[in-house]
């Protein structure tokens, strides 16, 4: 989420009219008064005026402090905010852009640039990750689907061009809780990151004088996630590294696989405990990573994966199946057509969705002769 701070107030003198409809970030930047800062005084104590941009659910924990933060209750101090404007919707390049750029050219223009020009106290960030450690929009994500111990939150200041490299304002870390899920810890992180941006915002001079630039090293990045991440690759991916992948994304995207050339969503995995591994029906055969096998006892689906057996209680062929239903209606019968087969033969297999690929432009070129 992006939160642009202003510290200019009074009256805004308006810029005459534009052509076309201004875009709902435009207008409530207008609402705040954030069209220019002459003939305004400069505040160096909250509170400030807050333009918000944040449309996930990270972002609405923030949007609540702040929120509260306009109104305190008894004892606990001065407002760190009183305009808070969010813009509605998805904030569009050009405005994000405009206002980096006057943030920016304000910083190295000197006061009397600082009072023609706003948000002077720039644009803050809420990261819910320790940078420069994963970069990018979807940090949280990455940090379960890598198995992270330690992550944390980031409040920094944004730089033209370039998102997640700015100056590091506050950065706390927590421990990740064992097999929580991206949006588990993703609710964690919202919260913290919530409490540290209203503590930054009641000392916002003081923390942007101590803020410090991110160390070189350590640095990764965090890309969006694909559909094609979430397809299983049996053979090269332990039953740790998909539980972590299912931890990750199982939410947002459910793994996929292939079930004799159709693609079947795996929705529910469980850990296998001990006592259905000591079956003798898994340890007698030799199998195949893709493997999978009915357990009429526990009524899941055991997958057979690069170093052992994850369980499957429910997919989606077709319709939502529980893992005795995909068994009656494709399991057995597979059985009973090929009597003969052994059971490596039924197995799940990697789906390896097409790439795009990027169309070659051809230029002709023509001379002309005289």
């Amino acid at each position: 989420m992006r939160v642009l701070v202003r510290r200019c107030w009074g009256p805004p003198l308006a810029h005459g009219a534009r052509r076309g409809r201004p875009s709902p970030q435009w207008r409530a930047l207008a609402r705040l008064g954030w069209e220019d800062c002459r003939d305004s005084r400069v505040r160096e104590k909250p509170p400030w005026r807050v333009l918000f941009f944040g449309t996930d659910q990270f972002a609405r924990e923030a949007l609540r402090a702040l929120h509260a933060a306009r109104y305190p209750g008894q004892g606990s101090g001065d407002p760190a905010a009183e305009g808070l404007q969010a813009a509605p919707g998805r904030p569009a390049p050009r405005v994000l852009d405009f206002w980096l750029r006057k943030a920016w050219a304000a910083e190295r223009c000197g006061p009397r640039s600082r009072r023609l020009l706003a948000p002077r106290s720039g644009i803050l960030n809420v990261h819910p990750s320790c940078l420069p450690r994963w970069r990018g929009p979807a940090p949280v994500i990455h940090t379960v689907l890598h198995g992270d111990t330690v992550t944390g939150v980031t409040i920094m200041q944004i730089r033209p061009k370039r998102f997640d490299v700015g100056p590091i304002l506050k950065q706390e870390t927590v421990p990740v809780p064992p097999k929580s899920t991206a949006k588990e810890l993703e609710a964690v992180l919202s919260r913290l990151g919530a409490n540290m941006l209203i503590s930054v915002l009641k000392n916002l001079p003081e923390s942007l004088s101590n803020g410090r630039q991110q160390p070189m090293e350590g640095a990764t990045y965090a890309p969006k996630i694909s559909a094609g991440t979430s397809c299983i690759k049996w053979e090269e991916q332990t039953s740790e590294q998909i539980f972590r992948l299912y931890r990750a994304i199982g939410n947002i995207i459910p793994l996929q696989t292939l079930w004799m050339a159709n693609t079947i969503k795996l929705l529910d995995l469980v850990e296998v405990n001990s006592s259905v591994l000591a079956d003798p029906k898994l340890t007698g055969q030799a199998l195949i990573p893709g493997s999978v096998i009915y357990h009429k006892q526990s009524q899941i689906l055991l997958v057979y994966c690069k170093d052992g057996w994850i369980g499957v209680r429910s997919v989606m062929l077709k319709k939502s199946l529980t893992a005795t239903d995909f068994y009656n209606g494709y399991l057995h019968p597979w059985y009973q057509k090929n009597s003969q087969a052994q059971p490596s033969q039924c197995r799940f297999q990697t789906l390896r969705l097409p790439t795009k690929k990027k169309q070659k432009k051809t230029v002709a070129m023509q001379q002309c002769i005289e």
